[in-house]
């Protein structure tokens, strides 16, 4: 990085989040976690960064990013208790899978607001403190479905390729500024959730753990490989450096060649 950074993650108190803050932790920034609340897990997550990396280095953000006011308030606590916001991570995201013609309207109401709306909302209270201080790098975690789609994820592919345009059109406003705006695309991640499911589908199916693996990262991904979170962490690391401040209104998959298909 090019400085000691002020770093806020949304949806880090599990998977890629959590990769990422502890990505930035290690390179010395001072991250604040966020989830909707500070319940146990959510404590230990912060316990466990805090005695990794020193109790002035981490924080926590209770916001649920689908409000506009609370995220305007984790941005305010963070410039309260960091001094500033250099960086803001937006991974925070939900998923639900249904044929369109039959996806309620509850769940397609619910992901749009997450998944698109929330990132909206981080870039609205974020860019004015760092178009002050004349610095920032905002970097939207969408997905390869912001760049192409898959059957039965209508309001995900829709929420994530409007994060693509949305990071585009941020780049273009704030070009001739010292604020970049990214996106990065995840294929297969092999998070603690994922994990999850190739255990069900391996004992659903009587197969081992690796072998299922190796069939769900397969159908999609050509290096028949998982990313890792941090590897997320590391890339979004890179583009919080002063290496790229001419990469701006990009989205970069990691995944495994899925989209060179």
């Amino acid at each position: 990085m090019a400085k000691p950074q002020n770093v806020i993650v949304t949806g880090s108190t599990s998977g890629i989040g959590q990769g990422m803050a502890h990505e930035f932790a290690k390179a010395g920034a001072k991250v604040m976690l966020n989830g909707r609340k500070l319940n146990d897990a959510a404590q230990a997550v912060l316990t466990e960064f805090q005695d990794a990396y020193g109790k002035d280095m981490v924080s926590f953000a209770s916001c649920d990013v689908a409000v506009p006011e609370q995220v305007e308030a984790m941005v305010e606590q963070t410039v309260a208790e960091f001094g500033s916001v250099d960086v803001l991570v937006q991974n925070a995201g939900i998923q639900h899978t249904s044929k369109v013609h039959d996806f309620p309207l509850d769940k397609w109401d619910q992901i749009i607001a997450v998944d698109l709306s929330s990132v909206f909302y981080g870039i609205r209270a974020a860019l004015p403190k760092m178009l002050a201080q004349d610095f920032g790098r905002i970097i939207n975690v969408a997905s390869v479905h912001g760049l192409i789609a898959s059957k039965e994820k209508a309001a995900y592919v829709a929420a994530k390729h409007g994060v693509v345009g949305l990071t585009k059109v941020t780049a273009l406003e704030t070009a001739t500024t010292n604020v970049t705006c990214n996106a990065i695309c995840p294929g297969w991640v092999l998070t603690p959730l994922v994990e999850k499911q190739i255990h069900a589908r391996a004992e659903a199916n009587g197969t081992t753990f690796e072998q299922e693996k190796l069939a769900l990262v397969a159908e999609k991904q050509p290096s028949q490989e998982f990313a890792t979170p941090s590897q997320m962490g590391a890339l979004a690391v890179f583009l919080a450096s002063e290496a790229a401040a001419q990469i701006t209104g990009q989205s970069m998959p990691v995944d495994g060649g899925w989209t060179a298909q």
